[in-house]
Formats: C-alpha cells, structure tokens, sequence
C-alpha cells in the first residue's frame, strides 16, 4: 500500500486534522480501560461468555491499532529517521502479543491460565505503550512527520480493517 504518510510538515490533507499521536492515545486509552473491565470482571469470576466476549473486544481492537501502526506509522517514523532501535522493538512486542492473542483465542474461558493470559496480555501492552508515550511518540512529534496527514491514513485504514472484519463477521453468521 503506498501512503502520503511520509508528508513533511506544512502539507495538510483537505479531509481531517487528525493528529496521529492524539489518535493512538485514544485507542491506547480505551483498550486499558477494557483491560481494567476484564480484570475486575476475572476477580469477580463473571461468566464465561461476558469475559470471552470483552477479551475478544481487547484482541480486535489490539489486532486493528498494531495493523495501523505497522502498516502507516511505523514505516513513516523509519523514513523521518525516528529511532530504528525503538521501532524494531516495538515491533517485535506486536509479535509476542499477537502469539498470546492467539493463545488466547484458541481457548474458553474456563480452560488453566485464560485469564492469566489476558492479564499478561494487558501487562504487555501497557509495557508498550508506555514506551511509545515516553519515547517512540515523543521522537516522532520532534521529526519531520506530518501527525496530521498520518493520522488522516490511519484513520482511514481503521476504517477500511474494521469493515472488513464485520464482513468477514457477517459471513461466519
């Protein structure tokens, strides 16, 4: 997929301002909020179908923001010379988490250590994000990035991925 996604500063799409940092903290903060739900909803030992319900909401939407991230602003951070370590690392949490989401998918609620697996899955997260917060996303606002026009792309392409699922969705029903 090729992107404008490398925009220098200046240049605006016509259709949104978007900040693409302001756009990932959003996601960030709602999967920790849905990490918090599942967490009290394991302490209470809620239903089955309520907790395998809300860690597949944690799985897609995690699925959906790494998507955006590796595909529109991991690639434009490389090419405005933002850290390639912090990227790499960054990318290779995606992976680690995208083994446990799986982990987790292929199992019910009442099988040994699902939610163990969730909260690990919500450390994890929480280890990367903090990390983007404290480093990745301060390197990218100090480069020659255009936050506006990246956001715009990623959130067209969340758009266009969450649609695609609620396709894929419909044809399973």
């Amino acid at each position: 997929m090729t992107t404008r996604a490398t925009a220098k500063k200046g240049t605006r799409p016509a259709t949104t301002t978007t900040d693409a940092i302001k756009l990932l903290t959003v996601d960030h903060k709602e999967v920790h909020a849905l990490f918090q739900n599942y967490k009290q909803l394991a302490g209470k030992v809620a239903g089955s179908d309520e907790r395998q319900a809300l860690a597949e909401q944690i799985c897609m939407l995690l699925t959906l923001h790494a998507a955006i991230e590796e595909e529109i602003l991991y690639p434009a951070a490389r090419e405005a010379e933002v850290d390639s370590y912090l990227l790499d690392a960054a990318e290779v949490e995606h992976a680690s988490a995208t083994v446990l989401m799986t982990q987790i998918r292929g199992m019910a609620p009442r099988d040994d250590l699902y939610d163990a697996k969730v909260a690990v899955l919500g450390e994890y997260i929480d280890h990367h994000v903090k990390e983007e917060h404290d480093e990745i996303f301060p390197k990218c606002r100090e480069s020659s990035m255009d936050l506006n026009a990246i956001g715009a792309l990623l959130a067209a392409r969340k758009r266009e991925l969450m649609a695609e699922m609620s396709e894929g969705q419909e044809a399973v029903q």
